[in-house]
């Protein structure tokens, strides 16, 4: 298991891998570890792909993944990689796309699940009144992040 850490204007990235994907990616207030260890291609890509997103410069992300999850929460991640760059949908939308509405909850769930912080992009689902509920990170990650997908956010990244 290969392990990085990236400084991003949300905090410290943590970013667990090998070479059949990535397998987790956390957000922190922690400070930056001093740790200097070996990191396998897959990881060293995702940290290559995190800074190119946080300066504007890419929009969709071309990685291996391999999250860790039961097959529903598989599925409702697989979604969450649909919902495109700068736009938002609803856990209820979410929950109609994968054929029943009535696992909104579940499917809240799965994506609090979400091991995979900004690659799997949790943070695009909101309620179906607009509010933004719930973020594993935190709202205020939330709501910068879409903010920042939307351009609000292009001049004042570092």
């Amino acid at each position: 298991m290969s392990i990085a850490y990236l400084q991003t204007p949300l905090g410290v990235a943590h970013i667990e891998g090998d070479d059949e994907g990535i397998q987790k990616v956390t957000i922190t207030n922690d400070a930056f570890p001093s740790v200097e260890v070996p990191i396998c291609e897959v990881v060293q890509s995702c940290v290559a792909q995190l800074k190119e997103y946080f300066e504007g410069q890419r929009q969709v992300f071309d990685l291996k993944i391999n999250p860790k999850g039961t097959e529903f929460q598989q599925r409702v991640w697989q979604e969450l990689l649909l919902v495109p760059f700068g736009r938002t949908t609803s856990y209820l939308a979410l929950s109609r796309q994968l054929g029943d509405e009535k696992a909104i909850r579940a499917v809240a769930a799965a994506n609090g699940k979400n091991p995979i912080w900004l690659i799997v992009p949790c943070h695009r689902i909101i309620g179906s009144d607009g509010s933004l509920t719930g973020y594993a990170g935190g709202l205020w990650r939330k709501k910068w992040l879409i903010e920042f997908e939307k351009g609000g956010l292009q001049g004042s990244l570092f």
